[in-house]
């Protein structure tokens, strides 16, 4: 299992012990806990928050990592490859419509929905960026903390007028803190219950503006009922980084006038339906014509 590295520092990648070092996190801070050295750890993959005495700590060397971080990148690569055929299928069945079953010949558009993505974590914010671009959905990333984000959220949709909002970043479920039904269990979860209801303020109807809400172990239940279309974890189980992006880029793709099977959204995401789960939802894509390119003179 390994020995503890009493050496461990800000910054550096661990795992724990107790769980056979199956989650690679970053140390982010350390502090004293019931006469503990205690380092707080994120996730380096999953959007979770966890604190661990340093005894209980194995620093990883690249080796390790390069092992763990290639499964990861593999399960990523999947979701990747299956989404992106989605995503074919989808223009297929926009073309077929707006050409009259390729009857006949329309030069048309599309204009995919807009997204705000709020994260807690700004290395987790550059990754799923990366991914927006990767397959073509517009975004604006704001790094924002947690408890920051419900007075945060109104201004930002006044701002952005987005079509679909992403709240996330790191969550944990403690035990110690009480049941898995308390809110108050989970170190983010109220947070993210707050920004959604702040954003239904805004604009209350779930198909005018979509949301995805949570991270790794958050309160499914308590999401979907302050408002959000989609959100973590049913199961209270560990979501990946990338999972929200995968969520709400099917829903700006989605013509407006076609619904969003849940089953069909979560199925090749990386965790699937024990950490994710939502409401049948209207997509946002809108198809227009002509499309012309106007020659400068």
């Amino acid at each position: 299992m390994g020995v503890t590295d009493v050496n461990i520092e800000i910054n550096d990648v661990v795992g724990r012990l107790s769980y056979q070092c199956d989650i690679l996190f970053r140390v982010i801070d350390i502090r004293m806990i019931d006469g503990q050295k205690t380092a707080i750890l994120y996730g380096e993959d999953f959007r979770l928050i966890a604190d661990a005495p340093f005894q209980d700590l194995k620093k990883m060397d690249p080796r390790e990592q390069d092992y763990i971080n290639q499964e990861f990148r593999s399960k990523e690569k999947q979701s990747l490859d299956l989404f992106r055929q989605d995503i074919e299928l989808l223009k297929h069945k926009q073309e077929y419509k707006v050409t009259n079953a390729y009857r006949d010949e329309f030069n048309y558009f599309q204009i995919p929905g807009k997204v705000l993505h709020l994260d807690g974590d700004p290395s987790y914010l550059r990754k799923c960026l990366d991914l927006y671009e990767k397959i073509g959905v517009p975004v604006k990333g704001i790094h924002c903390n947690e408890k920051e984000m419900p007075e945060q959220i109104g201004g930002l949709i006044d701002k952005y007028r987005p079509n679909i909002i992403v709240i996330t970043g790191h969550d944990a479920y403690s035990k110690a803190k009480g049941k898995k039904s308390d809110i108050n269990a989970y170190r983010h979860t109220k947070y993210f219950v707050q920004a959604v209801r702040e954003a239904r303020k805004k604009v209350p109807h779930l198909d005018q503006l979509v949301i995805f809400a949570g991270a790794c172990q958050s309160h499914f239940e308590s999401l979907i009922h302050s408002g959000a279309n989609f959100a973590s974890s049913p199961s209270r189980v560990n979501i990946h980084a990338l999972d929200p992006v995968y969520i709400v880029a099917k829903v700006s793709f989605t013509a407006f006038k076609d619904s969003v099977n849940v089953w069909d959204v979560i199925r090749n995401t990386i965790t699937g339906d024990k950490g994710l789960g939502g409401l049948e939802t209207k997509g946002v894509l809108r198809t227009g014509m002509p499309y012309k390119i106007v020659e400068e003179e």
